[in-house]
């Protein structure tokens, strides 16, 4: 039984987090931290060559968490794959029970640790959503039946209502929504009104749940470099002073993170929340943030 479909079809207000596979074969840590989200995340996102950077196979990975009886959302990244191994890794991923899957085009090469690697791109984020919806109805993407049966992938994809383009974010929100997607998990928010405006205006007959990407700040120092490394960032001065000025800037990023999941409850229909490296933390925010356990 898919539990985060389940919740999504429900109007539960939904509760999701990053965890990054590991740099090798031992995923003890990723399973740690996985573990720490278990009763208060519907859903566990593992990363797809996140800002190509060289990880573990998210599909691995996701088999790994569900094994364990950890929900996963499995992104697809276009960036590595032809049209041919990304039909091929779905199909696998339908029939080893991972049906949740995060439709993505992917970071470029450039941004990573393999800077010389050859990108693929054959395909973009809209059209995997394409090519998912018709291997759930049985066709390859040459319209070709698929003679072993279909897939059963609930599938969601990515959305930035921080975008500086407002009718590039209106008119590739529609194309994902006309493609299929089911759910949609935004970039890190630090704009509240920005994402307001954006389901009032974009979003608000889609009939699709929307999931505020909530970030945890350490510092100062890791505040400043999101804003100048991560395309699209823009945390305000206020944050960076709140930070700069806090006794225990951790603490105070809790407590910002807490205070910005109670923010997107009054906006949107559930929260993706980031934490890099300290995922065990989650819980704490959600409790922060008066959000309570997952009753299954």
């Amino acid at each position: 039984m898919n539990r985060f479909c389940n919740a999504v079809k429900s109007g539960e207000f939904l509760i999701t987090a990053e965890v990054a596979p590991p740099k090798g074969a031992n995923p003890t840590h990723m399973m740690k931290m996985a573990e720490a989200l278990r009763g208060r995340v519907h859903a566990v996102n593992i990363t797809d060559g996140s800002r190509a950077v060289l990880r573990m196979c998210s599909l691995a990975a996701a088999i790994l968490l569900k094994n364990q009886g950890i929900e996963p959302i499995c992104q697809v990244a276009c960036r590595d794959r032809n049209r041919i191994a990304l039909q091929a890794d779905l199909m696998g991923a339908s029939a080893l029970g991972i049906h949740n899957i995060l439709a993505l085009t992917g970071d470029p090469v450039k941004a990573g640790d393999h800077q010389n690697a050859k990108s693929v791109f054959d395909m973009e984020s809209v059209r995997l959503l394409q090519m998912i919806a018709k291997l759930n109805q049985g066709l390859d993407w040459n319209d070709q039946p698929l003679t072993n049966g279909p897939t059963d992938l609930f599938v969601g994809a990515a959305v930035d209502p921080q975008s500086p383009s407002w009718s590039g974010l209106k008119r590739r929100f529609k194309r994902k929504l006309l493609a299929g997607s089911q759910f949609f998990q935004s970039q890190l928010i630090s704009d509240f009104d920005k994402l307001e405006k954006f389901m009032n205006q974009i979003a608000v007959d889609s009939n699709k749940p929307i999931l505020a990407g909530i970030f945890l700040l350490k510092s100062a120092k890791n505040a400043a470099f999101l804003n100048k490394y991560v395309p699209g960032v823009d945390i305000s001065e206020h944050i960076i002073k709140r930070l700069a000025n806090a006794e225990k800037p951790l603490q105070e990023g809790m407590k910002i993170a807490a205070e910005q999941v109670q923010m997107a409850s009054k906006i949107c229909h559930g929260v993706h929340l980031m934490a890099i490296k300290r995922e065990d933390l989650i819980p704490q925010i959600l409790d922060m943030a008066g959000i309570r356990p997952i009753q299954h």
